[in-house]
């Protein structure tokens, strides 16, 4: 499911806002599950900009400078990083991350539920693409914007305006179709 979803999230449509621009793979499980899904990015055609763990799983991994953390590539870049644990992929998100759309990949619903708390974005997914981050897959019609700021009213300012939302996304595996 992780090599599915992560291929949707990054190589759908990589111009988009939704477009996944850092994988973040947890210690834990790097030794079996980061080597295939960093193949799995180079061999879509994605270049791969990666920290010293995942530089080691494979030589064609480039490695990242600190402005790649907080890059929106929009393109067929993803960086990539080992984390210790989901505490630690937390804090790189929140210390990186645009706010926009962040996913989670995980069968262990204690850390899916913290993940989807406590990230701070507009649109947080539990086992479903980040692709969709999009007016239209919300039921909105046609999308003309997204705001990741918690405050976006301007002039007069009733308890309406004051609204903001967040995003919890569930699923089991799902992308978008190309």
């Amino acid at each position: 499911m992780a090599r599915t979803v992560l291929l949707n999230s990054k190589m759908r449509r990589t111009g988009v806002c939704g477009a996944a621009e850092t994988l973040l793979v947890d210690a834990a499980c790097a030794r079996t599950h980061l080597a295939p899904l960093v193949t799995a990015l180079l061999e879509a055609g994605c270049a791969v900009r990666g920290d010293e763990g995942v530089r080691a799983a494979d030589p064609r991994v480039t490695p990242a400078s600190e402005a790649d953390w907080r890059t929106e590539y929009l393109d067929a870049v993803i960086s990539a990083r080992v984390v210790d644990g989901l505490d630690a992929a937390i804090d790189h998100i929140e210390t990186f991350g645009s706010h926009h759309t962040d996913a989670i990949i995980t069968e262990d619903a204690e850390a899916a539920a913290r993940f989807l708390a406590e990230v701070d974005s507009a649109i947080v997914t539990h086992n479903a693409s980040t692709q969709f981050a999009d007016g239209g897959e919300f039921g909105f019609g046609a999308e003309i914007g997204i705001a990741t700021g918690r405050m976006h009213a301007r002039g007069p300012v009733g308890v309406e305006q004051l609204t903001t939302f967040k995003y919890r996304v569930h699923g089991n595996g799902q992308t978008r179709p190309v």
